[in-house]
């Protein structure tokens, strides 16, 4: 029996060595022309299988998502584009609201010095007509005071003179060419 393991050279040990020698032989098999028609065969049915693969599986999904894109990037668009213009109608709409609002303050700006200068020309019209009437009041009391004054000082030249005279001459003047003389000095 140990002959058996040991030594034994039949058929089955030189299957594994020829099996074990058929790579040495022939070389690469992808390689070897007797077998490019079978790698031909299963070339064209594996590009087919993949052409189906793709064109029914992956290309329609990646059509549909570059396709769901684009859609979302018109639609982002066009909601920004809408927007916009809503943004720019309320700048305007403010813009407009701006000059009305400051145009209404000009008015009432306008309005208010309208009034305060009619009421200032009215005050000022009424303190000329008051300052005219004491004017007119004081000019009769100066007036008055004047001819009262001037009666007196027409009096008391006559006195003063009179006085003079006698105090020069010692001897009193008549009255009347006193008063002529007074008269005369008076007249200029």
């Amino acid at each position: 029996m140990a002959e058996s393991h040991g030594g034994a050279k039949g058929p089955a040990a030189g299957a594994h060595t020829g099996a074990d020698g058929g790579h040495h032989g022939g070389g690469f098999p992808p390689f070897e022309s007797s077998n490019y028609a079978s790698q031909l065969v299963s070339l064209a049915i594996f590009f087919v299988l993949l052409y189906v693969i793709v064109s029914k599986l992956a290309l329609p999904r990646v059509g549909g998502a570059i396709e769901a894109r684009q859609n979302k990037i018109e639609g982002d668009l066009a909601e920004a584009q809408k927007l916009k213009d809503q943004s720019d109608a309320a700048l305007k709409a403010y813009e407009n609201e701006l000059a009305s609002a400051r145009s209404r303050a000009q008015a009432i700006g306008n309005e208010s010095r309208d009034k305060a200068n009619a009421q200032a020309d009215a005050e000022r019209k009424t303190l000329e007509e008051q300052l005219a009437a004491k004017l007119a009041g004081a000019e009769k009391t100066i007036a008055s005071t004047r001819a009262t004054a001037m009666s007196n000082v027409r009096g008391i030249a006559a006195d003063a003179a009179g006085q003079i005279v006698q105090q020069l001459t010692g001897v009193v003047p008549d009255a009347a060419s006193v008063n002529a003389a007074v008269d005369a000095s008076l007249k200029g």
